[in-house]
C-alpha cells in the first residue's frame, strides 16, 4: 500500500492527542515527524504526553520536534494546563519518558529537515497555529515545492469565531488567532490548501451520547483513553458560554475520509492586526484560492472514529 507522507504539527491539548492517535491508527500515513506549538499547552506538558502516545503504538521512532515561537495573543492559562491532567491518568502515569527539552530539535529544524528528506511531496497537518511551517519556510522558501498540501483546522467564514477577548470582535477561530501574522504571511505562499473552519466543526459537538458510545468499547485501549480525554474537556469553561467541538479530530479525519466532507473554493486573506485580527475573509481576485469545508456527513464521521479506535494496535 502506498503510504502518504506526513508532517504533524499540534498545540498540545486534549483534542490534538485524539488526532494523534488517529494519525498513528492510519494505515496509509507515513507519519515523517511531529512538531509541536506551544499555543493551548505548555510544552513540557505536551511533550510528555506525545511521547507516551508513540510509546503506546510502539512508534518512539518518530521524530518530535518543540517550537519556542511564541504568538501575540495567548490561550488562557487553565487550558493550556490540560495535558498535566492527561499525564496523570492511570494509563499513561507510569510510563518514563524524556523530560529534557535539549534532545529534542526545535519545531522549524524539524520541519525543514523533514521536508529537505523528503522524497516526495508531503502533507502538512495542523491542528494547532502555523507559526513552526511558517518559519521553516521563511528560512527555506524552496520547501514550499516540496509540500503536497496543507489540512489545516483553522478559520470561521459564515459563523461567529470562537475569539472572546479583550478588545476583539470575536470574529477569529483560536489558531488562527495566536499567531495571525504568521497566518496572513502562510497564505503568501500559494500553497496547495484545505480549511477545516469552525462551519464545518460546529456540526461535531463532544456529546455526552458520543461518549456513552465510545464507554461501551472500553476494553480497547485507545478506544477508552480517547474517552477520558475528551471527558476532561466538559468542565474546560461553564458550559452556558463554551461547547467543546471535534475541532482537530474532524480535520485529521479528511486525511482519510475526505469523501464525507463538502468543500468550497473561497479566495481567502487573513486579517493579521487590529479588532478583527484573526478573521478569515473572502477576498476576490486578491486572495489565495483554498479549499473550505462547509459540511460533513456526521454518520460517517462518527462511525469512522469508533471504528478507528477500536481497530487501532497498542503495546
Amino acid at each position: 500500500m502506498k503510504k502518504t507522507p506526513v508532517i504533524f504539527d499540534h498545540d498540545g491539548n486534549a483534542d490534538d492527542f485524539i488526532s494523534l492517535i488517529l494519525v498513528l491508527a492510519m494505515q496509509h500515513v507515513d507519519l515523517k515527524g511531529i512538531s509541536i506549538t506551544p499555543a493551548d499547552c505548555y510544552i513540557e506538558n505536551a511533550l510528555e504526553t506525545t511521547q507516551k502516545l508513540l510509546i503506546k503504538a510502539g512508534r518512539i521512532d518518530i521524530e518530535i520536534g518543540l517550537g519556542n515561537h511564541y504568538g501575540i495573543n495567548a490561550f488562557p492559562a487553565n487550558w493550556r494546563a490540560n495535558p498535566k491532567i492527561l499525564n496523570a491518568f492511570p494509563s499513561l502515569i507510569l510510563i518514563d519518558t524524556d523530560a529534557d527539552q535539549s534532545h529534542f530539535v526545535d519545531g522549524k529544524t524539524l520541519f525543514v529537515n523533514k521536508l529537505k528528506e523528503a522524497d516526495e511531496p508531503v502533507t502538512i497537518l495542523l491542528t494547532g497555529p502555523c507559526s513552526n511551517l511558517l518559519l521553516a519556510l521563511e528560512e527555506e522558501p524552496a520547501l514550499a515545492d516540496k509540500i503536497e498540501a496543507v489540512v489545516w483546522m483553522a478559520g470561521a467564514f459564515d459563523v461567529p469565531g470562537n475569539v472572546v477577548t479583550y478588545n476583539h470582535d470575536g470574529t477569529a477561530e483560536w489558531n488562527i488567532f495566536w499567531d495571525p501574522v504568521s497566518a496572513n504571511k502562510l497564505l503568501k505562499y500559494n500553497l496547495s490548501m484545505v480549511f477545516i473552519p469552525l462551519d464545518v466543526t460546529n456540526q461535531v459537538a463532544v456529546t455526552t451520547d458520543f461518549l456513552k458510545e465510545l464507554a461501551r468499547h472500553a476494553d480497547h485501549f485507545w478506544a477508552n483513553l480517547a474517552a477520558q480525554f475528551w471527558a476532561t474537556t466538559l468542565d474546560t469553561v461553564p458550559a452556558y458560554a463554551y461547547t467543546y467541538y471535534m475541532w482537530d479530530a474532524l480535520a485529521t479525519s479528511y486525511l482519510e475520509i475526505p469523501e464525507a466532507f463538502t468543500l468550497e473554493e473561497i479566495e481567502t486573506d487573513i486579517i493579521p492586526t487590529g479588532p478583527s485580527a484573526g478573521r478569515t475573509i473572502e477576498s476576490k481576485g486578491s486572495g489565495l484560492k483554498i479549499k473550505v469545508a462547509k459540511q460533513v456527513d456526521k454518520t460517517f464521521f462518527f462511525d469512522y472514529l469508533i471504528k478507528t479506535f477500536t481497530n487501532a494496535k497498542s503495546v
